[in-house]
């Protein structure tokens, strides 16, 4: 019991430290401030909140995976020497990783919430409908700024040379946010004359960021513009189990990377 208790205060001393170092950094202020502002120009200018939805969402779901990204990378290789001093320390290299990465992916997704929520309460919204639509969109903000930031971590711990790792970091949120679109879009049209049900679902789960999109998409209730894709989507995520499975396939994505970056660290010859 004393083990798991001096585990549990030196991860969140290091997770308090994580947090505050980047909560200190201009370029989260200036993470803040973009959606702040933004969020505040689309809700003056749209009278119609669902249009206002749909434009956050088209700068989440690309903008919040590649910040992910970058920030994980950025600071796994800026604070290599402070972790490899907690390492020559009698710290579980668990403890030392795991508050690191959620001071991280805290601090980004609060940075999103207080900057995209604060428009929201400044206008009064809460009171309409429009609420649930914000707090989806939110929801999946967040989740995909936990797995981004754990993709970039285990990239990093795989690749001592800096600009290989930054590198591959970016070129996964490329292939995640616009090459595996295409592809999979490729191969609807081909072999359109099968059919493609369970593979449009299961080619949207192996994305998360299309699998944010469409959840959002669905809840506003503008399925018919994706066609005949929009109707087998509406047919599964649209009930409460497909909600559900969208939600452990999100957990999954975050998980599984998150034991990765321990699996890779309790291994790792520093």
């Amino acid at each position: 019991m004393q083990l798991l208790y001096y585990w549990k205060v030196t991860m969140l001393k290091i997770l308090k430290y994580s947090f505050y170092d980047l909560a200190r950094s201009r370029w989260s202020y200036i993470y803040f401030s973009f959606y702040l502002i933004l969020a505040l120009v689309l809700l003056f200018l749209n009278n119609d909140l669902s249009k206002a939805v749909i434009t956050l969402m088209n700068v989440i779901v690309i903008l919040v995976p590649l910040i992910g990204t970058i920030f994980g990378v950025m600071y796994y290789y800026n604070s290599r020497e402070f972790t490899e001093l907690l390492l020559a320390q009698p710290i579980k290299r668990n403890s030392i990783f795991l508050g690191q990465y959620l001071g991280i992916a805290l601090s980004l997704s609060l940075s999103l919430l207080f900057g995209v929520g604060i428009p929201f309460v400044i206008y009064g919204l809460f009171d309409s409908a429009a609420i649930w639509d914000f707090s989806l969109l939110l929801l999946t903000g967040a989740f995909l700024t936990f797995i981004f930031v754990a993709l970039a971590f285990t990239i990093s711990l795989n690749n001592e040379n800096r600009i290989k790792g930054f590198g591959y970091a970016v070129l996964l949120w490329l292939f995640m946010a616009v090459i595996y679109d295409g592809i999979f879009l490729m191969s609807l049209v081909i072999f359109e004359e099968y059919p493609l049900d369970k593979l449009s679902l299961l080619g949207t789960m192996l994305n998360p960021i299309d699998l944010s999109r469409i959840l959002i998409l669905l809840k506003l209730d503008i399925s018919a513009l994706l066609g005949y894709t929009g109707a087998v989507f509406k047919q599964f995520f649209g009930t409460h189990l497909g909600y559900l499975a969208s939600t452990v396939v999100l957990c999954l994505w975050t998980v599984i990377p998150i034991f990765r970056i321990l699996h890779k660290a309790n291994n790792k010859d520093f």
